[in-house]
C-alpha cells in the first residue's frame, strides 16, 4: 500500500507560538523577560527546546549547557499544560488528509516531537484518528533522520516502504528520506518558508491543496478494487 508520512510541528501545525512561550516561561521564572520573539524566532522553536533555551541564554549573555540541562524538563512540563494555546493548523491539512485516506493511501506521523506530547497535541486539535500510525522521539532508540523511526511508521500504518514518502518542513525530514531512498516533499508554508527549496527536495508545496497530485505523480495512485 502506498503511504504518506508526515512530520507534524512546521508540517501539519504551526506550533511555533506555543513551544516559544514554554521557553520564555523559563527565562521569565529566572528574571529574564522573554528574551525570544513569538515570530522573528519561530524557526529556532522548529529546532527544538534545548535549541529555544540556547539561543535565549545567549541572548542575555550567560547560561551554559548545565543550565540548559536545569531548564528543559521545566520547559516541557509547561509546554504540556499549555500544549495548543496559539498552535494553529495549517490550511487545508486536514482536508487533504482525509483526501489521501479516501483515495486508498495510508497515512501516518513520523515526528521528533516526544511520543507523549504529539499523542497529546494531535488528540487536543481533534485530528489523532486521522493517521494510522504516529511514531515520536523516544518511541524507538533513534529519532529522524535515522531511518528506522520513519520505517516504523509505515509499517505501523501498513505500508510499504519501497512506495513511501515522507512530507516535511527541514533538512532533517530530507536527511530521512536519503537514508531510506524515498521521495521527499517539503513544505513551501512552514517556519524557513520557500527557503527549504534550497535543499532540492522532490518535491515543494506551497498549499495542501496540491498535495493529492503531487503525492500521485511521485509513488502512484493506489490500486483500488
Amino acid at each position: 500500500m502506498q503511504t504518506v508520512i508526515f512530520d507534524l510541528d512546521g508540517t501539519l501545525a504551526d506550533t511555533s507560538g506555543d513551544l516559544i512561550a514554554a521557553a520564555n516561561a523559563c527565562f521569565r521564572a529566572l528574571g529574564h523577560g522573554d528574551p525570544l520573539h513569538p515570530v522573528e524566532d519561530a524557526l529556532t522553536a522548529f529546532h527544538g527546546g534545548r535549541a529555544m533555551l540556547r539561543l535565549g541564554f545567549d541572548r542575555i549573555g550567560q547560561g551554559g549547557e548545565i543550565e540548559i540541562d536545569r531548564e528543559f524538563p521545566k520547559l516541557l512540563v509547561h509546554y504540556g499544560e499549555n500544549i495548543d494555546r496559539h498552535t494553529r493548523i495549517y490550511p487545508g491539512a486536514i482536508e487533504a488528509v482525509k483526501r489521501l485516506s479516501a483515495s486508498g493511501y495510508a497515512v501516518g506521523i513520523c515526528t521528533n516531537k516526544p511520543e507523549a506530547l504529539a499523542e497529546q497535541l494531535l488528540g487536543r486539535l481533534g485530528i489523532r484518528d486521522l493517521f494510522a500510525s504516529m511514531i515520536g522521539a523516544d518511541t524507538m532508540p533513534t529519532r529522524k533522520p535515522d531511518p528506522e523511526p520513519y520505517l516504523a511508521a509505515v509499517r505501523q500504518a501498513g505500508g510499504d516502504p519501497a512506495r513511501s514518502l515522507i512530507i516535511g518542513d527541514t533538512a532533517t525530514d530530507l536527511n530521512t528520506a536519503r537514508a531510506v531512498g524515498v521521495p521527499c516533499i517539503l513544505v513551501g508554508f512552514g517556519p524557513e518558508g520557500q527557503g527549504v527549496a534550497r535543499l532540492e527536495p522532490d518535491a515543494m508545496l506551497d498549499h495542501f491543496d496540491q498535495l493529492q497530485d503531487v503525492v500521485q505523480d511521485l509513488i502512484g495512485a493506489p490500486v483500488t478494487s
